[in-house]
């Protein structure tokens, strides 16, 4: 039985973490298949994840074959039965758009040639770029469920519910994503008569006519207006549109659940994957979730999994993940966990050119961050390499095989087609065995935040498509662009995890906001925010909310009609937006509790007439205030209007007044440490600390003043991670703390990763422990140190045995 309760995976009422890779059968020789499965248990992994290409398994209509008897590598039955038979999980994906750099995207070109209506048009009446299919339309419905019928009759069997051993099952892949990246909506004649039919059930007779002053019951005139809107509608369509694909969406997800339950496909977690981000960064990756979020929240049953292609997580990034982990969880319901289905791992050289080679802390720091968020499956992508066969039928593509990225693929895995270890293999398999190690434990916690909370605003992330003519979309996505992420991120949210805050994300479009379980709300804003949401903040500060906002107070709604009631509320008026220029140096100076940091040059400021609120930050020259701070009914609000810089203690010191202090904090005086803390409902914790430089530090950790480890001085070395444990029980064995990592747990014994040049471990147990040459015993009390006599960067192991 798998259950999702509490944010938690169960298997059989057990707690589980999750550690998948990403092997493609149809790529690898079955000879192979044992090697490479040898390899994922050598790195710690526990299951097995896989595409189902439809593509390869069906390449002529009506001909499936998911036993291997037109090309063994198709044995989809031997390879999951050869997992079970080496005690692997595997996580099935069968599509039918898969991705994975395959031809028409995983879909068999019989579909598209069958049934040319499915091809979208877009903007204009112009053919899409991308390969991307109209989802709904009911000849590629047809087909889907013909396709699901053949391999849900493979998987069903092989459920775990069943006694196999597959846990999860995938339905489609990154909906909606080439859509977005071609900035191309399906807007085919099938999609048009059914957005028209959302929009007549939406809005009464004269509300629509209002929105759309076209004849919406002409077929012809309906089309052509929607494929190419004029300026006076062109916001009214862009939201509607948005929020009908996201239904859409949702209704095709349904549709796929409920062919793989007709199959005999149920009781096991469909999860939907979200796609977004891109250059290293996840500034986009919120799309993914704004697309998204209603499909896998719309019934039970479903789970969302992260695309996290992030290279390197250092000091410019390691914001972005914290941030988009938050904001997922946001939006789930109280019982769906975190997980991850396409990790990024390997080196970076996608593209065989030797161009990017990622550091090996790239996977371990990005596993320590999201098991410590809550990430209860993680699935390494691409575990490993394999080769793109030539299909039998030649298409004139250039290369005739099943994927476009020549005979080699996935040459930057940690498991290099051929099956050589990369550089980066044994970094990323020390990072999945901590976690395994002291799995039972991290599967029930939960991550210790401070009482602060970043805002989420799905509809702020609702610009995946702006048709190219509209100037006036073009203003508004770009306003909503520079101020839902860049800056807040880089700036605000960077500053607040450097200074030790640990928080969590509120989805304030469609939760509520409590001043009782959300004291301080952090808040990116741009000038355009939905009247809803302006009075929920609004409500919010008069009963007792603490508002800390970036970016510029609100003038107008979505759809860009005037609207004041957030900066009502603060009793301001924005009066103005001052900018940079080529002659033009904006600074802006502090004033009040702000007044002692330095002036900085900034490129943008929104400056106000603030009537009792207090001037926090002004413009140099004209002293117009860009940032305050006032009382609103019973609560309090920061108002930073300008792109302030990443001022650890002005941010600090912003929190501090709104009423929150970050408890764990530390000594060291180059930051470059991200910090936090997860915890059982038994006290139970661990530490968890990244030391995001290459160069070490010494710190001292302190947890509301009182100093952690009994006060010792704690090293960092160059680019390490270590999660380090507090009152941890194993047994009658208790770790009050350690300044090393568990590395395994046996009934006698533990194994430790040493971390120090002198490295203690404090338990608490009436259990003797053997004396060893490679430590040094001592007694206090109740508490029985060891002291480790190996220095960590000579020999790191070491093994404490019981009696």
């Amino acid at each position: 039985m798998i259950e999702m309760k509490n944010k938690q995976i169960l298997i059989d009422g057990e707690p589980q973490i999750l550690m998948c890779g990403e092997i493609h059968y149809y790529r690898l020789e079955p000879e192979e298949w044992q090697d490479r499965l040898d390899k994922l248990k050598a790195s710690g992994c526990n299951a097995v994840a896989s595409y189902v290409p439809w593509l390869c398994h069906e390449p002529v209509e009506g001909e499936v074959d998911l036993e291997g008897k037109s090309r063994p590598e198709l044995d989809l039955t031997g390879f999951i039965d050869l997992c079970a038979e080496n005690d692997l999980y595997f996580f099935v994906r069968p599509g039918p758009f898969i991705m994975a750099e395959m031809k028409n995207e995983g879909i068999p070109h019989w579909v598209i040639e069958k049934h040319p209506e499915i091809v979208p048009i877009t903007w204009d009446g112009k053919m899409v770029t991308a390969k991307t299919l109209d989802y709904l339309a009911p000849s590629f419905l047809e087909e889907t469920r013909k396709w699901y019928g053949a391999v849900m009759d493979v998987i069903a069997p092989r459920l775990h519910t069943n006694g196999g051993n597959i846990i999860g099952v995938q339905l489609d892949n990154e909906i909606g994503m080439l859509s977005w990246v071609s900035n191309s909506p399906d807007l085919t004649d099938h999609v048009l008569d059914d957005f028209s039919n959302w929009l007549h059930e939406r809005y009464e007779a004269e509300e629509l006519k209002r929105r759309y002053p076209f004849e919406m019951d002409n077929e012809v005139i309906r089309n052509d207006s929607i494929r190419s809107p004029k300026e006076d509608y062109t916001p009214s369509l862009h939201h509607d549109l948005g929020y009908y694909m996201r239904y859409r969406f949702a209704r095709y997800v349904a549709i796929l659940r409920a062919y793989a339950e007709e199959f005999g496909v149920k009781d096991v977690p469909f999860v939907i994957n979200i796609h977004g981000t891109g250059g290293g960064r996840a500034l986009t990756y919120p799309i993914g979730i704004s697309q998204l979020y209603e499909s896998y929240t719309q019934a039970p049953g479903y789970i969302s999994g992260s695309d996290i292609y992030f290279g390197d997580l250092d000091m410019s990034t390691f914001q972005d993940l914290y941030l988009i982990n938050g904001f997922m969880d946001a939006v789930h319901n109280q019982d769906q966990p975190l997980t991850s289905v396409e990790f990024n791992c390997g080196d970076g050289n996608f593209g065989e050119t030797l161009s990017s080679r990622y550091d090996p802390s790239a996977a371990d720091f990005k596993v320590r961050m999201c098991i410590a968020q809550g990430n209860r499956m993680i699935n390494y992508y691409l575990f490993t390499g394999g080769r793109n066969y030539r299909l039998e039928q030649k298409y004139d593509d250039g290369n005739d095989r099943i994927a476009h990225t020549g005979e080699r693929h996935g040459f930057a895995a940690p498991v290099s087609p051929e099956g050589e270890l990369n550089y980066t293999f044994p970094r990323m398999a020390r990072a999945t065995k901590t976690v395994m190690a002291v799995a039972d434990k991290l599967a029930v916690m939960e991550e210790e935040h401070d009482e602060v909370s970043f805002a989420f605003i799905p509809d702020y992330f609702m610009t995946e498509s702006r048709y190219p003519e509209s100037e006036k979309m073009k203003e508004i996505y770009q306003n909503i662009e520079a101020n839902r992420a860049p800056a807040a991120w880089e700036n605000m949210a960077r500053a607040m995890l450097l200074a030790g805050y640990r928080f969590d994300s509120v989805d304030v479009q469609n939760k509520p906001i409590d001043p009782e379980t959300t004291p301080v709300l952090v808040l990116a804003s741009a000038l355009y925010m939905d009247e809803g949401v302006q009075q929920k903040l609004a409500d919010y500060l008069n009963i007792g909310g603490s508002l800390l906002l970036y970016g510029q107070v609100p003038t107008y709604d979505l759809e860009a009609e005037p609207c004041t009631i957030l900066a009502d509320a603060l009793g301001v008026q924005p009066t103005g937006v001052r900018r940079a220029s080529q002659h033009y140096a904006l600074s802006v100076y502090g004033d009040d509790w702000a007044g002692s940091r330095p002036e900085i040059r900034t490129h943008i400021a929104q400056v106000f007439a603030t009537g009792e609120a207090v001037p926090l930050i002004r413009v140099y020259g004209s002293d117009e205030v860009c940032g305050f701070e006032t009382s609103v009914g019973d609560g309090r609000a920061i108002v930073i209007g300008t792109v302030y810089n990443c001022n650890l203690g002005f941010y600090k010191e912003a929190l501090e007044r709104l009423g929150v202090k970050a408890a764990l904090q530390h000594d060291c005086k180059y930051h470059g440490i991200f910090m936090t803390s997860t915890v059982t409902k038994e006290g139970e914790r661990f530490i968890h600390i990244l030391n995001l430089d290459g160069f070490e530090k010494e710190l001292h950790i302190y947890e509301n003043g009182t100093e952690l480890f009994d006060g010792r001085l704690l090293e960092l070395q160059s680019k390490d991670g270590v999660m380090l444990p507090v009152n941890v029980s194993f047994g009658d064995v208790k770790v009050l703390y350690a300044t090393a990592e568990i590395k395994n747990v046996a009934v006698d014994q533990i194994d430790f990763r040493l971390t120090q040049s002198e490295d203690i471990i404090a338990f608490d147990t009436d259990r003797k422990i053997e004396e060893s040459d490679d430590y040094v015993v001592e007694m206090n009390g109740n508490v029985t140190y060891v002291v480790s006599k190996k220095h960590a960067k000579v020999d790191d192991h070491l093994t404490v045995r019981f009696t």
